[in-house]
This record gives C-alpha cells, structure tokens and sequence, in this order.
C-alpha cells in the first residue's frame, strides 16, 4: 500500500467519525462524535424534560454522550422552532409530544416552525393515557362516567373542566366529550399539570382531564375520582378505570405521545442510526422502569410508521379543532 502524508490520514480519519460515534451494535452509524444534544421545550423536572434525561442516559450507554438542553416557552413551540436552526448532522435533536405537530397546526395562527417542511420524525419513545378526574366539589355518589354526564346535565354551575395547557390533547378530549354529551362545557386552561392538580386536590375545579402520570402519587388519598381513560384499552397503570369507550363515549379518545425530531434536511441514513439508538434505548430496563414511574408506556415507532401516524392524527384533529372555535394568536 502506498504511504499517505498524516494530513491526508487524519483527512480520511475524519470522515470516518460519524460512523464511529456510538460504538459497537446497531448504533454504529450514529453520526457526529462529541456530546449531543436533546432539546427539550420544557423547565426541568416535567414529563417531557425527565423523558429526555433517560433517554440521554440510555444513549450514553450506547457510547456517546448527550445532554438535554432545555428552552422552556410558549408550550413547547420555542424549541421546536429551534430545530429548524440546528445543524442537519444528528448533533443535536427535539424531545416533545406530537400534539405540536399534529393539533397545534391547527390552533396557533403563528407557528415559528413548519410541521412538515421543518422537522423529520425520527422515532416515538413513549405514550400517555388521558384520564378524565372529578374532586370533592362533585358530590360523592357521581362514580361513573354516566353519572358525571347526568350530573352537569342538572347543574350549570359544573360544567366546567380544566387541562395542562390550551390547545392541548386533553383540551380537545374534552370538547369532544361536550360534544358526545350534548352538553356545553367551559374549558380552563392552567400553565401546566402541577398547578391544575393542586386545584382539583383542593376541591377548586369540579374536574380535570389530565395525564395517568399526574395521578399516581395521589390515587390513596381519596380526594380524586377517576373517571374514564382516553385510550382503547384500559391503561396499565389503572387497570379499574374503564375507557371512554367502554363507558359508551367513543369518539373520546386519544392519547399523547413523545417522539424524537431532527431537522427536515438530515440525511435518512442518520435518521435510520438514531432510529436505531432510540429502539435500543427503549428495550433498555431502566429507561422502561424510568418511564413507569411518570406513567409513561414505551411504545416504539421508527420514522417512517411514526411520520404516518403524525399525518393521520394531524388530519383527524383539523375537524375536531374547526368545530371548537378555538384558535390562539399568540
């Protein structure tokens, strides 16, 4: 073999990196070496934000470091705008639910990111049941969905729900529940699930349609009843709280999920190694155990069945988003 200067050897080292980056396995292709970044569009210590930590650790075990970098804001919408501003190399991708891309198209008049032009699906990690939840200010004897909807029926005054935010997954739940009733219901959005919870404990909203993982800590101290869930089958986390559907409510359904992003123009080989490291990492013990303590399901989805999954959901809820005559300017 001919020798080569150390110029052109390290030229050619060089471009061998990417390759290299993740180590042995599946994840060999993983591309850029250095540290990685995961951005996340919430404060630390939130559902999406402890999501992306253990997938950062699960990664890391995989060979290369990342690091979650967090730009709270505006529901999420700061730091997918981001994205589209990161380079297209896999150094850097989003942790968030795909209602951004499938429900907030159609509430935010201003997007700062396109939802199709602007960010590549990579993978869905992990999925979360809505759960509808009643207080102490819904007298006692309401214990079932039937009895709710008879309840508001007869009291005005009750027929008020919350969600974590506006223009939210649990939002449209429960416009769709108005809608199956026949009965007009007031939304209220809070700035988050701790805050709305609270307010529920304390009997200062009749009820709430939040996340299973924003009710676990709280299910033996008899302040909260829980209703219906909004997934097709019964979650796992609480096994005696029947669906909207099996409860008669079938167009309420409807669960979160949490994927991974990179920006439009990343090559689909590097889409495929990151796919590849997110599907290690949802086999990874601990990052399942991790996730089941915030009421997560790993539920894994490589790009192209998770991209179809996003077009399909972002149409079903453009219809269900009209009708509700809500829209947001900000």
């Amino acid at each position: 073999m001919d020798p080569i200067s150390r110029r052109t050897f390290a030229r050619h080292l060089s471009c061998l990196a990417p390759a290299l980056a993740l180590g042995s396995g599946p994840a060999q292709a993983q591309p850029e070496a250095g540290v990685g970044r995961i951005i996340v569009g919430y404060p630390p210590g939130g559902t999406l934000d402890q999501t992306a930590r253990r997938l950062a650790q699960a990664w890391r075990s995989q060979g290369r470091n990342w690091l979650v970098d967090n730009r709270p804001g505006a529901a999420g919408r700061i730091a997918t705008g981001q994205l589209k501003r990161e380079k297209a190399d896999g150094s850097a991708v989003l942790c968030t639910h795909t209602s951004a891309m499938t429900i907030y198209p159609h509430v935010y008049a201003k997007l700062p990111y396109d939802a199709v032009k602007d960010a590549q699906p990579v993978a869905l990690l992990a999925s979360a049941t809505c759960v509808l939840a009643v207080s102490a200010a819904v007298p006692a004897q309401v214990k079932t969905l039937a009895d709710y909807v008879k309840w508001i029926g007869g009291n005005e005054a009750g027929r008020t729900y919350a969600s974590p935010a506006a223009g939210s997954l649990a939002q449209f739940l429960g416009y769709r529940l108005s809608q199956a009733a026949g009965i007009a219901l007031t939304h209220v959005a809070y700035r988050g699930s701790a805050p709305a919870v609270q307010d529920l404990l304390g009997a200062q909203i009749p009820a709430y349609i939040g996340f299973v993982g924003d009710f676990l800590q709280y299910l033996a101290g008899g302040k909260l009843r829980l209703l219906a869930v909004s997934s097709e089958q019964r979650s796992r986390f609480l096994k005696d709280v029947p669906t909207f559907s099996e409860q008669g409510f079938g167009t309420v359904s409807g669960v979160e999920s949490y994927g991974i992003y990179a920006p439009a123009s990343i090559p689909q080989h590097t889409v495929a190694a990151l796919a590849q490291a997110t599907q290690a990492a949802s086999r990874d013990q601990a990052l399942v155990a991790g996730l089941e303590q915030i009421g997560l399901e790993t539920t894994y989805l490589a790009s192209a069945e998770y991209t179809q999954l996003i077009a399909r959901e972002r149409e079903r809820w453009r219809p269900v988003v009209a009708a509700s005559g809500f829209r947001a300017d900000e």
